[in-house]
């Protein structure tokens, strides 16, 4: 991915778009990752992990992996009140694909063009299993994020990091310069966190694996309860993979 927007404040989070939900096989890049086991998996036995997780998720109905995030209660926030709104084409493609289009974000979600380029990109999410929901991140009312929460162990991502059952992962993106700058990205993304936590009581972990250039959404991961892991090499990135642990929310 294209490095950080070199004025980007440390909490401002203009973007984060991980690659997890189009990203194919590539270097493991699983060295420094902490409870790693001393295993070797060869290509073999990762197609076959790959294909159970894949028949497993098959055999759910959408909303069983992930639940409906439009059902989970609004968090209270410093910055107001948030909630997570499923996306709707009709109703949200067009304030979508405008921000996909300011320049700050289409340096890493790079789906700049005509509303047909985002529609493409959210139409895999609508139509599939359930392992991706696209939301938008609505604040007192007034949609100002996009949010992709998904399901990090049956996602291409697993094969880079030791993925456990059940860890869910999140992208987003902060919509507006008036939200960016002023610690929002900071307190969304302990509120999506603790959301995904309060609401998936078998999620042990939320992961994210921003680009490790973007020092920005790095650091409003922090700021917001997430550990640094390790680095990881995906297929058009090297990524920082952060975690926040149910374990230890309550002391971060």
């Amino acid at each position: 991915m294209p490095p950080a927007e070199p004025s980007a404040e440390p909490d401002a989070v203009p973007a984060d778009h991980g690659t997890a939900d189009r990203s194919g096989s590539g270097a493991d890049g699983s060295t420094g990752v902490e409870d790693t086991l001393d295993l070797e998996l060869t290509e073999e036995l990762l197609a076959l992990i790959a294909e159970g997780r894949s028949a497993g998720a098959r055999a759910g109905a959408p909303g069983e992996l992930l639940g409906d995030p439009g059902a989970w209660p609004p968090a209270a926030t410093a910055a107001g009140e948030f909630a997570l709104l499923p996306v709707r084409p009709e109703r949200d493609l067009a304030v979508i694909s405008r921000w996909m289009n300011d320049p700050a974000v289409a340096a890493f979600w790079e789906l700049a063009g005509p509303e047909s380029v985002t529609a493409d990109h959210l139409r895999p999410q609508l139509e599939g299993d359930g392992r991706s929901i696209p939301c938008l991140g609505v604040l007192d009312g007034t949609p100002m994020s996009y949010w992709e929460i998904y399901r990090a162990d049956l996602d291409p991502l697993a094969r880079h990091y030791p993925a456990r059952p059940h860890d869910t992962g999140v992208h987003l993106l902060i919509g507006g310069v008036n939200n960016r700058g002023r610690g929002v990205g900071t307190t969304l993304l302990r509120a999506v966190a603790d959301l995904v936590l309060d609401n998936l009581p078998r999620c042990g972990r939320v992961v994210a694996e921003p680009d490790l250039r973007n020092t920005p959404s790095v650091s409003a991961f922090l700021s917001a309860g997430f550990r640094f892991s390790a680095e990881v090499d995906l297929p058009d990135k090297r990524a920082a993979l952060m975690i926040r642990d149910r374990t230890y929310r309550a002391q971060l």
